[in-house]
């Protein structure tokens, strides 16, 4: 097998594409072979030494993937030899193979392309929980969604559309508001151009959206918070612009309004009954054609570096998908 190997977490440029023997599975472990690997923020962020998982090194990292099952270990009864399946597993992804936790395996039905389901489960079910089960969004209810051109961002404006909420897109182009536009969005503002709070308060008529799914953090944290309706949940999804906000606390008490931490992680290791619900009713949307990722483009995994770099760019709308 061949895998990227982070051996110094100085960041991309230190990875390595090597030849590894490879491994068997353990007890409750199953190898994959890997089809395809989507490229998520944190990927980056780890091979940095600045995630706040730190695997012992070296290590080969890819948080999503999916592909065919090839051999499996002692005690797995619910995946055999040559089923498809996706995996989050924090790393492993960027190779020809990996061993994977078998309980971290969602088995896929038929249909379901690997490239889709490489770029499925972290940013569906981040949104789904955020959305779902952290903001409880109701029908007629209006989302803000920030950086939605990005991979959560454009997962979060179907799940909200599919909950029957009105959905306000703000990107930093044109061609990103299109892009979300064509995907459900009700709304587009593009804040590169245009003041965020001036077009919150005339698109929602000044009352402010009920939700904001905030992936972005920086810069627009404030003036979005600063637009909030009156009991309106603000969701810290991520800080993908790099700075994180500090926001005045008395906006909180002025509005009625909720902060609300959205770490989809702790929710699968903590409510694991829950999650697995709420993978269930995502695949089920998936099947309907209510949800599906957008894909910016498939490289080859020999491109890792490249794909590093044009993520580093701000270009990708949806996600990036590395194929063997």
């Amino acid at each position: 097998m061949h895998a990227w190997l982070c051996e110094d977490p100085t960041g991309v440029d230190a990875l390595t594409w090597k030849e590894l023997p490879t491994p068997e599975p353990k007890a409750g472990e199953v190898r994959i072979a890997i089809k395809a690997a989507s490229l998520n923020f944190p990927d980056l962020l780890i091979v940095q030494n600045k995630y706040q998982i730190k695997p012992p090194l070296p290590f080969v990292p890819g948080s999503e993937y999916a592909g065919v099952i090839e051999a499996v270990g002692e005690g797995v009864k619910h995946l055999k030899v040559g089923q498809n399946v996706a995996c989050l597993s924090g790393t492993g992804g960027f190779g020809t193979h990996t061993i994977a936790p078998a309980a971290l395996c969602m088995p896929l039905p038929d249909g379901f392309p690997h490239v889709d389901a490489a770029a499925f489960i972290m940013i569906y079910a981040t949104s789904h929980h955020a959305l779902v089960d952290r903001a409880q969004l109701k029908a007629g209810e209006t989302v803000l969604v920030l950086g939605a051109a990005g991979g959560v961002g454009t997962s979060a404006i179907q799940i909200a559309k599919a909950l029957g909420a009105k959905v306000i897109a703000a990107a930093s182009t044109d061609e990103k508001c299109a892009l979300c536009t064509s995907i459900g969005a009700d709304a587009t503002i593009n804040y590169s151009r245009e003041n965020l709070r001036e077009a919150i308060k005339t698109l929602t008529g000044g009352k402010g959206p009920d939700v904001i799914y905030d992936p972005v953090g920086g810069e627009f944290a404030e003036p979005a918070f600063r637009s909030i309706a009156w009991r309106g949940r603000y969701l810290v999804v991520g800080f993908a612009s790099g700075p994180i906000p500090s926001l005045p606390l008395n906006l909180t008490l002025l509005k009625g309004a909720s902060i609300v931490g959205v770490f989809w992680g702790g929710f699968a290791k903590n409510e694991p009954k829950a999650s697995a619900a709420a993978m269930a009713e995502l695949a089920q949307w998936y099947a309907q054609g209510k949800i599906k990722p957008v894909i910016d483009r498939t490289m080859p995994m020999a491109e890792l570096k490249a794909a590093y770099a044009h993520m580093g760019s701000r270009g990708v709308k949806g996600k990036l998908v590395m194929v063997n």
